[in-house]
């Protein structure tokens, strides 16, 4: 449970995440921030549950950073794609990127994106996580060959980006698009507003919300 707003100044804010992607949702919130990349592991353990173990790697994240910037409140993230009580995180190459695609094909998933804020210089931390559930299409083998072909997909949880060419894949989604994206805009603007946290006029008016 997050304590109170900072009473003063709140301090500078920092992504731990090289993603493009998370850096234009939180864009979206926040005027200016820092980009810091983390380099922690990430944990592969199913048995966590999915919520948990997103959370915690995006703690882990959050954390690694946090060592190196204090004062600083730091912000990690980690997405997974989760099917049949199994995570699919980033393929390796193609050819997995191709097996997450045809086991997707024609099923519902979730999609859930752990956050964690931490200010090290006061030992604050409040992790959270966003579900979406996502329908694809039943896909034939040259929509999938055609996919691949024109999106990059091997940094992307259960190879594909809602955001490109999404609309070839997915036939509905209920719940947070930019959560699918990689940040839950919704969820984190809350949390940013707990902690104090100065954002656009125009983040009120942010956010995926359900869609098809």
């Amino acid at each position: 449970m997050a304590l109170p707003a900072f009473r003063m100044t709140p301090p500078p804010l920092v992504l731990a995440s090289a993603s493009p992607r998370r850096v234009e949702l939180l864009r979206t919130l926040v005027p200016g921030f820092q980009v810091v990349p983390s380099d922690a592991a990430e944990l592969q353990d199913a048995g966590l549950g999915l919520r948990p173990l997103c959370e915690e790697n995006a703690r882990l994240k959050a954390a690694a950073v946090a060592q190196d910037h204090p004062e600083s409140l730091v912000i990690g993230a980690d997405t997974l794609v989760w099917i049949d009580g199994r995570p699919l995180g980033k393929p390796a190459d193609r050819p997995e990127a191709e097996a997450m695609l045809r086991r997707l094909s024609g099923w519902e998933h979730e999609v859930v994106t752990g956050v964690c804020l931490i200010h090290e210089a006061t030992g604050r931390c409040e992790a959270f996580s966003d579900l979406t559930r996502v329908r694809f299409r039943t896909l034939a083998p040259a929509v999938i060959d055609r996919y691949l072909a024109a999106v990059h997909t091997l940094d992307k949880a259960g190879g594909y980006a809602l955001q490109q060419h999404g609309d070839w894949l997915v036939e509905s989604v209920t719940g947070s698009r930019t959560n699918v994206i990689g940040l839950p805009v919704e969820a984190l603007r809350e949390a940013l507003d707990r902690w104090g946290v100065p954002m656009s006029p125009s983040a009120a008016g942010r956010g995926g919300g359900p869609g098809g």
